[in-house]
């Protein structure tokens, strides 16, 4: 598969892209990438690297769009931003995906006006996939659509049960809402009423509402939300997640000599914690909905992350997800 690589989104771009890059190359096979950014510092990065030449071309693409920026603006005036000539790729058939780092307002506008929506998809949906206790599970949506409609979620709900199922080899993965309380009475009337059409929708496995409390577990595999809440969630659990690997950090520096033995034999299980809530192991976020494979990357990923994205895209790629998602919504047609 060919693979669009918005070269200057992200943090530590460019060097953190092409690092990733490059250990991409080496792992996996079958994958061509096309970077796009400035010539020069795109090859003067390259040039550091040992690499099958003929399984990378560089796309001069002269500007870059700023998280600043309003999205749809800079995209109409930028024509020649990085992160415009990656989605071009797409949109023309070059490429069969993109990852970007960069601005996720560019990014989502970008793939939505550039790359398109699928026939049939009302919104597409940012749908990032999350540790739990006891397994992985996604949000969808975490930010693309802050008000909606029930409609939009029960779409929301179809498009994450076929990614599921196929990344994961889930039959009939559990779907469930996240509302503030489990009754069914309750939560605004979006979630009164996507309630009731989830519960009617055949072919979902609907669990009903999920309290915020319940998310972390894990037990459920896609929970649906509206933007705005989906954003929130995803913002406090990573918050929470961050300070509770801080505290026994805390602990452990400040902790006395009998306790640090005791947590040196807790070593294996304090890395594998640390690991399970490291974004980098994840590479990114699909967007699904839009007529292409698009992974939003984490603003501040590393080389780990982006390689990590280039397998998400590549897994995506095989498993046909995206041929799954059109076929589902030419059904309801």
């Amino acid at each position: 598969m060919k693979i669009a690589i918005d070269g200057m989104g992200g943090d530590n771009a460019p060097v953190a892209v092409i690092e990733g890059v490059i250990q991409a190359l080496k792992e996996y096979d079958n994958v061509e990438l096309y970077i796009t950014g400035p010539t020069e510092i795109i090859n003067s990065e390259l040039a550091k690297y040992t690499y099958p030449k003929e399984r990378i071309t560089v796309v001069d693409a002269r500007e870059i769009i700023l998280p600043s920026e309003h999205p749809a603006m800079a995209l109409r005036k930028k024509k020649d931003a990085s992160i415009v000539k990656a989605l071009n790729l797409v949109k023309e058939g070059t490429c069969d995906g993109i990852i970007s780092g960069g601005s996720t307002g560019a990014f989502l506008a970008g793939c939505t006006l550039i790359v398109g929506r699928i026939k049939g998809v009302e919104r597409p949906a940012l749908a990032p996939l999350m540790p739990g206790r006891r397994g992985n599970f996604m949000i969808v949506d975490v930010g693309a659509n802050v008000d909606c409609k029930p409609s939009f979620l029960v779409q929301f709900a179809k498009m994450g049960k076929i990614y599921y199922q196929k990344i994961f080899g889930v039959k009939n993965p559990s779907i469930g809402l996240i509302n503030i309380g489990e009754e069914e009475e309750k939560g605004n009337e979006l979630t009164k009423a996507t309630f009731k059409l989830l519960k009617e929708e055949k072919g979902l496995n609907f669990k009903g509402n999920i309290e915020p409390r319940e998310i972390p577990t894990g037990d459920t595999n896609i929970l649906v939300s509206d933007g705005f809440v989906g954003n929130t969630a995803l913002k406090m659990y990573e918050g929470a997640a961050s300070s509770i690997l801080g505290i026994i950090k805390d602990e452990v520096i400040n902790s006395s000599i009998i306790s640090k033995l005791g947590i040196a034999l807790l070593k294996p299980v304090l890395k594998n914690l640390l690991k399970k809530f490291d974004y980098k192991e994840y590479g990114g976020a699909p967007f699904l909905g839009v007529d292409g494979i698009c992974i939003k990357a984490h603003g501040s990923s590393d080389a780990k992350a982006f390689k990590n994205a280039i397998k998400q895209t590549k897994i995506f790629y095989e498993n046909n997800v995206l041929e799954d998602i059109k076929n589902e919504f030419s059904i309801e047609k």
